[in-house]
């Protein structure tokens, strides 16, 4: 017997699309389910496009964080969660 899958509802890729759209599903099943429903549904496909040119237009924007600039970043975090900065000064 073959089982037809059923189509995700927009609803449901309303919620998973951000997660789709960062690369943050490893689900082949769910992403080609997701992709297939991009495809056929013109608001969805239009609201998936809308986010990938806002993510172009940020990363386009917004200069990339050198390696010892992310160092300083990570140390201080680090030492702020260790206690040794004061967060309220």
């Amino acid at each position: 017997m073959i089982r037809r899958r059923r189509r995700l509802s927009c609803r449901q890729v309303g919620r998973s699309l951000q997660e789709f759209l960062d690369g943050e599903i490893d689900d082949d099943q769910r992403i080609t389910r997701l992709r297939e429903h991009l495809e056929a549904c013109r608001d969805c496909g239009l609201e998936a496009e809308t986010y990938r040119s806002l993510q172009a237009a940020i990363r386009r924007q917004v200069p990339p964080i050198t390696s010892p600039e992310l160092d300083r970043l990570r140390d201080f975090g680090a030492r702020l969660a260790a206690g040794e900065i004061d967060a309220d000064q």
